[in-house]
């Protein structure tokens, strides 16, 4: 007597992920989060420590611009990191400019990317048995 084996696969659960390999906001979407944007132009040094804490870097790690010189580099590394971790397409020139002559744009930028990106997991149709 032949004996058979029966294999039988659970289904795993699958996350599909749209993201984009772009900015989800432009460098001036300030009207995408009105109240973060105030936030950013009255206060900088606060928001971008905020925003360097969420991103699980030191708190007040924004403040050694203080002694940066022209281009601010905390925002400026800031920026490529995020470029580099989320796989966003750009260039440490754009980056650069972009810290230097828009700062607290950029600090909102790389906030609201921060948000956009930040998901939960949720399986569907899980079964206790």
């Amino acid at each position: 007597m032949a004996s058979s084996k029966v294999v039988i696969r659970q289904p795993q659960p699958q996350m599909i992920s749209q993201v984009s390999n772009d900015w989800h906001s432009g460098i001036c979407d300030c009207c995408d989060d009105v109240p973060e944007c105030c936030f950013a132009f009255w206060c900088c040094p606060c928001f971008a420590c905020k925003t360097s804490r969420d991103y699980g870097q030191p708190l007040c790690l924004p403040l050694l611009e203080i002694f940066g010189g022209l281009v601010p580099p905390i925002t400026m590394s800031m920026r490529v990191q995020m470029r580099e971790r989320y796989g966003i397409k750009g260039t440490m020139c754009r980056d650069c400019v972009y810290a230097t002559f828009c700062t607290s744009c950029t600090w909102c930028q790389m906030s609201r990317e921060m948000k956009r990106r930040k998901f939960q997991v949720v399986l569907v149709s899980a079964k206790q048995t």
